[in-house]
């Protein structure tokens, strides 16, 4: 006994057509310009999240520091004298378990001791790595 198949139906089991992936790429791409646009200003929320913790990091990691030596590192020192002994009495590190981080934008804390804001100053420029600046370029500090 022979089967016979109808040609309309052998078609419509081979795939998609031409006209019903454009429409699938065309929402799509009507979806991406939604919600990407509501996306990238999270990004940069998130950023300044990160460094706002990396910072409080670094400061309980300061304050360790100062815990054992009676003082906080001088700026000439850096944040680095939380990972080697700068020939300090007193001095249990390493205070971090990994290197000094990067702030989320790939640039290095900026550290002074004495601080003018307080014992030291810790911050960040932000994305822009300049003074001052709005949203994702405001500058990101322990003392704030």
């Amino acid at each position: 006994m022979k089967m016979k198949i109808k040609e309309g139906t052998l078609r419509n089991k081979m795939g998609f057509t031409l006209v019903e992936l454009l429409v699938v790429m065309v929402i799509i791409g009507m979806l991406a310009a939604l919600v990407f646009p509501r996306l990238i200003p999270k990004v940069g929320k998130g950023k300044q999240s990160a460094a706002k913790a990396q910072i409080e990091l670094l400061g309980q990691a300061l304050d360790q520091f100062r815990l054992d030596t009676n003082r906080y590192p001088i700026t000439s020192e850096g944040l680095n004298a939380l990972l080697t002994n700068p020939e300090i009495s007193g001095w249990d590190g390493p205070y971090l378990k990994k290197g000094v981080p990067n702030d989320p934008w790939g640039k290095p804390y900026n550290y002074q001791s004495p601080g003018s804001h307080s014992d030291y100053d810790l911050f960040s420029y932000g994305a822009d790595g300049a003074p001052g600046g709005e949203g994702e370029n405001k500058d990101i500090n322990n003392w704030e």
